[in-house]
């Protein structure tokens, strides 16, 4: 639990603008979708509280106890998705949701944060300079396992974020020229692979569409035309909140969610974006000076995955509406719209808050 001390180190000001990232995707939320009638917003803000609650659970227990439990918070989050095959409810075309009660969500999203603990409880007592196959494998093997799973749902994008997690921990661990030589030729056939036999008709057209997506303005292409529409039309200033003709009318697909970004700035402009990116990256920045104020490895792992892991999602969704990389579903943590990204979000920053606030604890 948290006593005096501990509480005074808590990093409030990460905490702030942990807060002040949600609230202004909440206000981007309800202007996306005020005219659907779904309640988005305040099914969003009903969904901060219960994080807010995690978040501190998370923090008045020693990331230790975390890293003791992670072995079967893993195994809990694998059978959650191996059960989705059974139980699960397709949404979008992907099996991935589970409704229990009144309450659903996506077990890939919190298992995001299970994978990332035990990959720093796997590195917590490395010691060799360099990674050796045998612990390369063991990494790969522990995120293959919950990608693979996800993959069969399918989610592409959601698998995606599982991959910066695995390099920032053989990053840290470190790696020989011979070792990122062979990824890459690795990576390369990899690529060759999927896109010859594993990725479907629609996404090989997504990946096109990024070139030109002009080519099939109402097909393919039709996302990210909206989206750079919306981002051009917002000018300086903005058309003004709740004013965006792109989301009013229903242009922008997905407007609550992975192209929330392009609500923010056909609503604000570009000082709207600057705002938000500046506090986006300010929080970012607080994750990642954290790394360094860690007493041990454990703490070093923690911080800094979930650091990338945040930021990748991050880029990736401003580069895919900006139309630099291919639509693949993944929406920005804190702004986009989802209750099971946002519990997994303020679950990993409490993860970072507590790394920071026991600094000072023996080891």
């Amino acid at each position: 639990m948290i006593d005096r001390v501990q509480l005074k180190e808590i990093d409030w000001v990460l905490t702030a603008l942990m807060v002040a990232n949600t609230l202004a995707g909440i206000l981007l939320i309800y202007s996306a979708s005020a005219d659907s009638g779904g309640g988005y917003a305040w099914k969003q803000l009903l969904w901060m509280a219960a994080g807010l609650i995690v978040f501190f659970l998370t923090i008045s227990i020693d990331y230790k106890a975390w890293m003791a439990f992670a072995p079967y918070i893993y195994a809990l989050f694998l059978l959650f998705m191996a059960g989705l095959f059974l139980f699960g409810r397709t949404v979008s075309g992907s099996r991935s949701w589970i409704r229990i009660a009144f309450m659903g969500g996506q077990p890939s999203e919190l298992a995001k944060v299970a994978v990332l603990l035990m990959l720093a409880r796997v590195f917590s007592e490395y010691r060799a300079p360099y990674a050796s196959r045998g612990v390369i494998a063991l990494s790969a093997g522990l995120v293959g396992v919950p990608m693979g799973l996800i993959l069969l749902q399918p989610d592409f994008g959601t698998a995606m974020c599982f991959l910066p997690i695995l390099f920032g921990a053989l990053v840290l661990a470190g790696l020989t020229k011979k070792t990122v030589a062979a990824m890459l030729i690795g990576a390369v056939v990899l690529g060759a692979a999927g896109w010859n036999f594993f990725l479907k008709d629609y996404q090989k057209k997504r990946i096109e569409m990024m070139i030109n997506p002009a080519q099939d303005p109402r097909g393919a292409g039709y996302h990210v035309l909206q989206s750079q529409i919306a981002i051009g039309s917002g000018g300086l200033t903005g058309k003004g909140y709740l004013k965006g003709p792109q989301s009013r009318l229903r242009f922008l697909p997905a407007r609550h969610t992975d192209f929330i970004f392009a609500v923010l700035a056909e609503d604000f402009g570009f000082a709207g974006v600057f705002a938000v990116l500046a506090a986006y990256f300010a929080m970012l920045a607080r994750m990642f000076s954290s790394v360094g104020l860690s007493r041990d490895r454990a703490g070093i792992y923690i911080a800094f995955l979930a650091a990338g892991l945040i930021s990748f999602q991050f880029l990736v969704n401003v580069f895919m509406i900006v139309g630099w990389l291919p639509i693949t579903g993944i929406p920005i943590p804190l702004l986009s719209y989802g209750g099971s990204s946002l519990l997994s979000t303020y679950f990993a920053l409490g993860l970072v808050v507590n790394v920071k606030m026991r600094r000072f604890a023996n080891v």
